[in-house]
């Protein structure tokens, strides 16, 4: 360090990495469900998020609709008659999902960067729900 030269200065530059480091959100985390859809809240590393800070996967959401198309599998009748020999079945219709979450659920959430902001990662993508085999979760 040179005579005239500010010894705060470099502390400030070294502060400063450390918090850029220490201040980008880690990857993947695990939340638990505080309150189900619609008015979702999930808690997190400390902190409750809601509905306006999460972005959800539409198949938990209650509900939520796929069109199902294919056919079922050869099944035959038990008379031997020809009108019950071996055949299958169309299937082509919309199918009503009510999967979703409870509260104590445990979830997978991933933080959301965006191009102004790399590093606070307030909002989350919420994936799906997560169970231990252990019993602990």
């Amino acid at each position: 360090m040179e005579k005239n030269e500010d010894p705060f200065n470099g502390m400030l530059k070294l502060l400063k990495k450390i918090s850029e480091k220490n201040g980008i959100q880690k990857g993947t985390r695990i939340g638990v469900i505080v309150s189900p859809p619609p008015d979702i809240i999930i808690s997190v590393d400390g902190m409750q998020v809601d509905k306006n800070n999460l972005w959800v996967d539409e198949y938990w959401v209650p509900g939520h609709t796929r069109h199902v198309v294919g056919e079922t599998s050869d099944q035959s009748g038990g008379s031997g008659d020809a009108a019950f020999e071996s055949h299958r079945h169309p299937i082509d219709n919309d199918e009503e999902l009510t999967d979703t979450w409870k509260v104590g659920d445990h979830v997978q959430l991933d933080p959301i960067y965006s191009e102004d902001d790399k590093r606070s990662g307030q909002q989350f993508i919420v994936h799906c729900k997560l169970r231990r085999f252990d019993g602990n979760g």
